[in-house]
């Protein structure tokens, strides 16, 4: 049965969730702890993760445990912009089909939180910014910093 990741949490119920890298990160990561977590992931029935993390470190895993997933680097100098112009249609897409997504980066960061609200806020399920800011603070439980807050901002000026 695995075991679930750590920060887990669902920003759209059964439909989209995020967490922190499977078997933590730096120095926390184990091997052993990330095959457990993934299998919980396959087990849970998601249909794709989406990896935020900059390098392509450990996909394999992925790979040998049939878990779809897509990588979308999302280092700290990348483009907020250019991450969400992809990232929010493709989020779309997967849950307009029935999809069961899981997204996560290093550590569940504000980047990651600004994110999940920006999606919120583009894909109308949260009308404004604050809301969709205070939805995702609630989900996470703990408040969104500056970056966050600039990433859910961001999502108000992205095509649809």
């Amino acid at each position: 049965q695995g075991i679930q990741p750590r920060n887990f949490a669902w920003i759209l119920k059964d439909k989209l969730a995020v967490c922190e890298r499977p078997g933590g990160y730096g120095a926390n990561h184990r091997r052993v702890r990330r095959q457990e977590e993934i299998i919980w992931i396959r087990e849970q029935g998601f249909t794709c993760v989406v990896t935020l993390i900059p390098s392509p470190h450990n996909l394999h895993n992925y790979d040998e445990l049939e878990v779809a997933w897509r990588h979308l680097p999302f280092g700290v100098h990348d483009d907020p912009r250019a991450i969400a112009e992809v990232l929010f249609p493709e989020l779309a897409k997967m849950l307009a089909t029935g999809g069961k997504v899981l997204v996560h980066q290093d550590e569940l960061s504000d980047r990651v939180a600004g994110l999940m609200g920006g999606y919120l806020l583009w894909s109308g399920v949260v009308p404004l910014a604050p809301q969709a800011t205070s939805v995702v603070e609630r989900l996470l439980g703990r408040q969104m910093g500056p970056t966050g807050r600039d990433l859910v901002a961001l999502a108000n000026t992205l095509p649809k």
